[in-house]
């Protein structure tokens, strides 16, 4: 009979060791669980900052897209520029006589009558010349 006193007794205590620790458990889960949400939601906010800033559709690369729509918008207009000039100078070559003799002159070497055409050496290009041209 002290036997199965001795063991109530150890059960009682375990079951009160353990319904203990499940108050404890229950105690610091409600302390918890607010510090635990805020640094939660603290990461997940530093996390979605910094997918907005450097993510693939972010502020930086943004920024990037403006930069090359800037150099692409000169570009076009500079060809736009260099199109226009050389539609002046077709129509220029169409109608004017001067025009085209100018080009049969300096491309083809063409001359007009009783003209005479001097063909001068090309200048020797000094160290200096040549190193400056490959930069």
């Amino acid at each position: 009979m002290r036997d199965e006193k001795a063991q109530a007794g150890r059960i009682k205590a375990e079951e009160a060791v353990a319904v203990s620790v499940s108050r404890r458990a229950l105690n610091f889960a409600r302390r918890a669980w607010r510090p635990a949400a805020t640094a939660a939601i603290v990461a997940l906010a530093a996390l979605l900052v910094w997918h907005a800033v450097y993510g693939r559709n972010g502020v930086s690369v943004w920024e990037q897209k403006r930069v090359e729509d800037r150099q692409l918008r000169k570009e076009i207009d500079d060809l736009n520029q260099e199109n226009a000039r050389l539609r002046d100078r077709v129509e220029r070559l169409k109608s004017n006589p001067d025009a085209i003799g100018q080009v049969a002159r300096d491309q083809l070497h063409y001359a007009k009558p009783n003209e005479v055409i001097v063909t001068l050496p090309p200048e020797p290009q000094t160290k200096a010349q040549t190193a400056g041209a490959g930069k």
